[in-house]
């Protein structure tokens, strides 16, 4: 993609620590993204395509057959042919880039999760999805014992509770795990993750393993954030008149919570499927435009391929501690483009079955007992949509 530069930091590999017994080392680079870096990148990209910006609260969205206008909290009535909108932060209405009334052929909406100006299904929305939630840390330490060269991805072990076994049962049945950047001898970020929950897991909880985890390891915190995922459940209403970009569109990876790598991919995918319309001598708009973006982003074989992911959380769901990491262990077993593809979305539904097939191989049976016997509804409905989808 080009955005090599906007990695702070990289390590050559990263690896996962099952239990106190078994390591897995991953022969993958994994590299944190600069925020502030990337942010400064795109905006100077779009200023030198001519994009223009404007800070004002997008406060609904009425459609036309052609075109739809922005009624903002501010300005003028500008026609534009495309508008983006990027909200601020979670959970605050969308930022509009150009004014009070902005009539565009087409609205973006990539302000995140559950924007208040696309459409979901009711009936099929929050009992469906499952929540990551985590509590992380940026320390300064005399020292601590993370490799520098070596990204910790999970570390699955319970060895920290031993001074404080009443955090144990809680944590058998909707387990944690931490996750550890050292970014220098005496710096290091870490965060103490629940990978998926429904309900969520409570932040109090979460936040009392990452202290015991401190604790045990002898680190004080130096600053510290809370991160809330959503993930899975319906997708917005497909199509509709308002294009969903990035978690507005449903892009969040349902087992996993990725979503960066996948979204700065889908933009270029769009940004083509709009250029198509618009700039066509016979130009698409209206329903047809709207149906093709909306098409570019969600195709059919992407919508069965994400009732796999949404499986595999369903999956997580299910399991306690010991079901966790026996199904970790078989996982990082696999064949590294399978593991790999999987967590990043890049699998076809073809090399998902082989994958499933090949994870039920090397798993011990025991494993596959727990798997077969706590998630045979969620395996029916996957196999149920699938069925329906390709008909």
């Amino acid at each position: 993609m080009g955005l090599e530069d906007c990695l702070d930091k990289t390590w050559p590999m990263t690896y996962v620590i099952i239990d106190e017994q078994r390591r897995k080392y991953l022969d993958r680079p994994y590299g944190w993204v600069g925020r502030k870096v990337l942010k400064t990148k795109l905006m100077e990209s779009c200023l030198s395509q001519g994009v223009q910006f404007h800070d004002a609260k997008a406060w609904k969205v009425v459609h036309e057959e052609f075109s739809s206008i922005v009624q903002c909290s501010d300005g003028c009535d500008v026609k534009v042919c495309s508008l983006l909108l990027a909200g601020r932060r979670y959970g605050s209405l969308p930022m509009c880039s150009y004014g009070c009334d902005v009539k565009a052929s087409l609205v973006v909406d990539a302000s995140g999760f559950l924007s208040a100006l696309l459409d979901y299904d009711a009936r099929r929305g929050q009992q469906q999805r499952g929540y990551q939630i985590a509590h992380g840390i940026l320390a300064e330490v005399e020292e601590h014992p993370f490799d520098l060269d070596k990204m910790l991805l999970m570390d699955w072990r319970d060895s920290h509770m031993g001074n404080e076994p009443y955090l144990r049962p809680a944590n058998n049945k909707l387990p944690t795990f931490l996750y550890a950047m050292p970014l220098s001898h005496n710096l290091i970020f870490l965060e103490e993750t629940s990978l998926v929950s429904r309900p969520v897991l409570s932040y109090a909880e979460i936040k009392k393993r990452m202290v015991a985890r401190l604790r045990h390891l002898g680190i004080k915190c130096l600053e510290d954030e809370k991160c809330l995922i959503p993930m899975g459940g319906p997708l917005p209403i497909i199509p509709q008149s308002v294009v969903g970009a990035g978690g507005t569109a449903g892009l969040v990876h349902p087992s996993t919570g990725y979503l960066v790598a996948r979204a700065l991919a889908t933009a270029s995918v769009m940004a083509d499927a709009i250029v198509e319309c618009l700039g066509s001598i016979r130009m698409v708009r209206g329903s047809h435009l709207h149906r093709r973006v909306w098409s570019s982003l969600w195709p059919l074989q992407r919508k069965l391929e994400r009732e796999f992911y949404c499986f595999g959380m369903e999956t997580l769901l299910k399991l306690d501690l010991q079901g966790t990491r026996s199904c970790f262990d078989s996982f990082f077993d696999l064949d590294p483009n399978y593991w790999h593809g999987f967590l990043s979305s890049r699998l076809s539904l073809e090399e998902l079955a082989m994958l499933s097939l090949s994870l039920f191989g090397h798993a011990s049976n025991p494993s596959n007992l727990d798997i077969v016997s706590k998630c045979p509804i969620p395996l029916a409905k996957m196999m149920g949509k699938l069925a329906l989808a390709s008909i």
